[in-house]
């Protein structure tokens, strides 16, 4: 039995965690596995353990032990919905998984700035999944800037055994449906 790791990868507002929702819904089998979920928990309830400066650990932490448990308790798809935008963060994770025996697929997301800053300008998404940030524009404008840095990088054809790009919105169901009928194939092989 084949299992599926789905990574998403892109900007804040740029329709990760509605795909990862509608994947799930759409994907028998399997889970879906936000951080900003585990971000607004801490943030809610353990707010005095948040580190002052550095890396959020204490989100890793428990983002980790999640998909440990769900990697090795269960028999999961397992769907990664959060930035990615570290090659060498995605390049770890994707070894890690593939020696676990994951097929992997990377789904970028690239949708022009223009069009998340008016996502941003109608959004209700809680605010309470940042630890560093006053607003989601402020996350975008670090994005922007992040951009440009070495390691911060658009993924590319070859990273994953599978690459899809999404650019616009009409193009994600259909990305949702060939996933589907991937892991389904793979399944049964």
């Amino acid at each position: 039995m084949k299992r599926v790791l789905i990574m998403t990868v892109g900007k804040t507002h740029s329709g990760k965690t509605t795909f990862a929702k509608a994947l799930e819904r759409q994907l028998h089998n399997s889970i879906a596995i936000d951080q900003d979920n585990h971000a607004e928990f801490i943030n809610t309830y353990y707010k005095p353990l948040l580190p002052k400066q550095g890396p959020n650990t204490i989100k890793y932490a428990i983002t980790q032990t999640i998909v440990d448990y769900a990697v090795n308790q269960t028999d999961f798809h397992l769907i990664l919905c959060n930035s990615n935008r570290s090659r060498k963060g995605r390049s770890d994770l994707l070894a890690h998984f593939s020696r676990k025996g994951f097929t992997s697929i990377l789904v970028h997301f690239d949708m022009p700035d223009h069009v998340l800053q008016a996502r941003i300008a109608k959004s209700r998404r809680s605010t309470n999944v940042f630890r560093s940030a006053a607003s989601f524009e402020e996350v975008l404008m670090r994005q922007q800037a992040e951009s440009h840095k070495d390691d911060v990088t658009a993924p590319t054809e070859g990273e994953a055994d599978y690459f899809f790009e999404v650019k616009r919105e009409d193009e994600v169901q259909p990305v949702i449906e060939r996933i589907v009928s991937m892991a389904n194939h793979l399944r049964v092989e």
